[in-house]
């Protein structure tokens, strides 16, 4: 969906010859998997982080293409809504200083991104959902003006046949409200993390994201606040998963088929079984039209881009044309410091690599739907609530994380060879926010306790502590300097 596409309207032929050239795609792709043709290259990693732009009084600032114009970056790019855009860092292979190095790229674009914004009238907000966000701010006046946005809302309501899209959230407080068009997606924003393996190893690595989606979730949640209701610990998933609310093939709204889901089963074999889901359960949203060879997977590579897996498998390119696989995990909130942000991606990386290469498969003695539910409880509860772990023991996440997985991560780091010094920063960052039990999400619920429901106060405080690039463990509630 990263790509722009030319789009006037669609026709049924479209439908057609789009569906021809998606079985086609997806049948070297199969031969690709079946010869081994896929990419061996050792483990590289890469994230998207997306921002809002907001204004003098904390609301979203819908200036994302006056935005980009003036900073002029390959490494910027727009998001469905005027008021949020997204960046990149180049990708890297596993070195000792590759966090580091992370950070001091991102925090070299933040810089930029916030003078940027500055100049325009705004000022950048990392934030998993804005808390001043009004339904009237998700109206199509604030849709960015690229046809691949405005194509998606026209998709999405014609499956859904006109009708409205509504969300309905049970949380600590609940919402509900009834929205006309695809926009509510744009109500959250996320880390990205990106890591690209070799086809053997695919697997594992795939799995072991779904397995840690539940601590992840409640370690990196920074997103408790919807429309001034407090919801669950980390709203972004209930929020995404109704925003796009179309099922699978022939209409069906039931069941595990859902464009964004945590999915139907572990991989078993290899990851084409995710394209083979692709290709016959979800139906085509943007039917359009490539001059390009089949080899290049463009219909195949934007109907995956339709398809919102928390954890999602990608198809790309080597410099010298190989085809590679890649995960993007999406489960965490953009976080309230860049710091938090590595340390995020520092948590993930090692605990995937130690799960994933570890001698006894974590998925052959934890269940596909145990794993599932431990995601979605541990997105509504938070630290506090009881996972059922590999070992067949439950745990509170947050004694998973301080009596097991920092040190699991640890492992995890060294293996990849990051060094001792960066590792143990970043996991200590994470060790020290689990300890206070201080993320953005419990930053955002203590302030409101303390001040009441001002939604803006709580920004223009949350936007302040952000400017110093302490992590949330170390923010106190005291805006008045």
């Amino acid at each position: 969906m990263g790509e722009e596409i030319k789009y006037s309207r669609f026709i049924k032929a479209d439908y057609q010859q789009y569906q021809k050239r998606l079985q086609q795609e997806t049948d070297i792709l199969a031969e690709w998997f079946s010869n081994n043709a896929l990419s061996r290259k050792e483990l590289v990693a890469g994230y998207e982080l997306e921002a809002w732009l907001i204004d003098s009084n904390a609301s979203p600032c819908p200036r994302n293409e006056a935005f980009l114009q003036h900073a002029n970056s390959p490494y910027l790019f727009p998001e469905l809504a005027k008021f949020n855009i997204e960046l990149n860092v180049d990708p890297q292979s596993f070195n000792s200083k590759l966090l580091s190095e992370f950070e001091e790229q991102m925090q070299q674009l933040w810089q930029q991104c916030k003078q940027t914004s500055k100049d325009i009238g705004c000022n950048m907000l990392g934030i998993g959902i804005l808390p001043t966000l009004t339904n009237n701010d998700l109206s199509l006046d604030n849709i960015s003006s690229l046809d691949r946005y405005r194509a998606l809302n026209e998709q999405v309501l014609r499956h859904r046949q006109g009708k409205s899209i509504g969300l309905n959230i049970n949380g600590n407080e609940h919402l509900e409200v009834e929205h006309k068009d695809v926009m509510l997606e744009a109500a959250s924003t996320s880390l990205q993390i990106h890591l690209q393996t070799p086809q053997h190893e695919s697997v594992r690595y795939y799995n072991a994201s779904m397995i840690l989606s539940a601590p992840l979730v409640a370690v990196g949640a920074n997103a408790p606040f919807m429309f001034n209701k407090d919801l669950w610990y980390e709203t972004r998933i209930p929020v995404f998963e109704q925003s796009v609310d179309i099922g699978g093939i022939g209409g069906a709204s039931s069941g595990p088929i859902h464009r964004v889901t945590f999915g139907s089963h572990y991989a078993r074999e290899s990851l084409l079984e995710c394209f083979n889901e692709n290709l016959e359960h979800y139906p085509v949203l943007l039917p359009v039209t490539y001059d390009t060879e089949p080899e290049k997977l463009n219909y195949l590579r934007l109907h995956n881009g339709t398809i919102w897996r928390w954890n999602r498998p990608l198809i790309g390119f080597d410099d010298d044309g190989t085809p590679h696989l890649r995960i993007e995990h999406r489960t965490m909130s953009s976080a309230p410091s860049m710091v938090d942000n590595i340390a995020n991606i520092a948590f993930y990386y090692g605990l995937v690599h130690y799960y994933a290469t570890c001698i006894d498969p974590p998925e052959a003695r934890l269940s596909f739907a145990e794993t599932k539910d431990n995601f979605y409880r541990s997105a509504q509860i938070g630290l506090n609530h009881r996972v059922i772990w590999s070992d067949g023991n439950r745990y509170t996440i947050k004694e998973l994380v301080l009596n097991r997985l920092l040190e699991e991560a640890q492992t995890g780091l060294d293996k990849l060879g990051i060094s001792d010094a960066d590792s143990r920063r970043y996991l200590g960052i994470i060790e020290s926010r689990i300890k206070s039990e201080q993320t953005g999400t419990q930053w955002q619920r203590k302030f409101a306790e303390l001040n009441g429901r001002d939604m803006q106060l709580l920004t223009r405080c949350y936007y302040q502590h952000q400017q110093n690039n302490l992590p949330v463990h170390e923010w106190d509630f005291d805006c008045t300097r």
